[in-house]
């Protein structure tokens, strides 16, 4: 890979969501403090460089060499990037804003506890058991339920659900959240951590959402 058509073809071959998570950014934006200057956290990103066409300070984190590969490729990487915020119309901002940590987000992360305003955790394992020690209060995540984690941070009382993505004519939408019915399992009860994990992914809720979108507070019981 040498020029950014190598790299675009190589996003192309391994991006296994073309230009969706754009649009699933696209939707969450306007929530998250601090706007386009937030400082956003993607565990087990691979090579879904979606946050960085709305954010301008974007850290990704994951162990595929692969994605390793990609985002080696600093210069051409910021390009992809500049091309696709040009496709949705949003100014350049800074190239310089977008690092990429080879490693498994379990272990310590070489990132400030209380430092991000948003995190991400999609198809990814429990990233908020391992991650939320870096979420400033009032900051966000924002997680699917493929792998169980929106369970999982639902039962964290730190984590407050404020919002749902839902998918709408190929895009995506955000709308303000009822925990009480947007949290409801469809079977049985809600499931406790060891359940979860026992299960390895989310259980079915009366109205599934692709996301879930939780404020983190610093209040009582909160775990890191």
């Amino acid at each position: 890979m040498t020029s950014p058509a190598d790299v675009a073809a190589f996003h192309r071959e391994f991006d296994r969501h073309p230009d969706d998570r754009v649009r699933l950014f696209a939707a969450v934006r306007e929530l998250v403090p601090g706007g386009a200057d937030a400082a956003v956290l993607y565990p087990g990103s691979y090579v879904d460089i979606g946050p960085s066409v709305w954010f301008d300070d974007v850290t990704y984190v994951d162990l595929d060499k692969r994605a390793a590969r990609f985002f080696a490729t600093t210069g051409q990487v910021a390009d992809l990037v500049a091309a696709k915020r040009a496709a949705v119309g949003r100014r350049q901002g800074d190239p310089t804003g977008i690092a990429f940590h080879h490693a498994d987000y379990a272990d310590e992360l070489p990132i400030e506890d209380g430092s991000i305003d948003l995190l991400v955790s999609l198809y990814a394992g429990f990233i908020s058991e391992h991650c939320t020690r870096y979420v400033r209060p009032g900051g966000l995540l924002v997680a699917n339920n493929s792998h169980g984690d929106a369970s999982m941070a639902s039962l964290d009382p730190a984590n407050e659900l404020v919002a749902v993505v839902r998918s709408v004519d190929g895009g995506y939408r955000a709308t303000t959240a009822d925990p009480d019915r947007d949290l409801r399992p469809k079977r049985g009860h809600h499931p406790t951590v060891d359940e979860l994990h026992q299960l390895g992914r989310g259980i079915a809720y009366t109205r599934p959402a692709f996301a879930y979108v939780f404020r983190r507070s610093d209040g009582p019981g909160a775990r890191s």
